[in-house]
């Protein structure tokens, strides 16, 4: 996998791409503390819309994210979800907990 965080006028996002799994866990984690530490007042957004692949310990990562900008005062979204990866995340109920486009 691969994670960037970057900035535009309105959000602070976390750009996934390729396999998004537990492998992926630290360097989700870190770009996490990165993004956290850029967005400033910015709410967040995860862009995944070059991920080919998600799995239950993704899900458990992106519920870590959601728990660390709540203690931060941040809503997150899920932005760019489309295909297999929006279906585990519509199985998971997450549209109950992420504002998902």
């Amino acid at each position: 996998m691969d994670a960037q965080v970057t900035m535009n006028d309105a959000h602070a996002v976390l750009h996934l791409a390729g396999r998004f799994d537990f492998k992926a866990h630290r360097e989700f984690r870190d770009a996490v503390d990165s993004l956290l530490t850029q967005a400033g007042a910015k709410p967040l957004q995860v862009d995944l819309g070059e991920v080919s692949y998600l799995d239950s310990s993704a899900l458990g990562m992106l519920l870590m994210l959601r728990d660390k900008a709540k203690a931060a005062n941040k809503d997150v979204a899920l932005v760019g979800v489309k295909g297999s990866v929006r279906q585990v995340l519509d199985i998971a109920n997450f549209s109950k907990l992420f504002a998902i486009s």
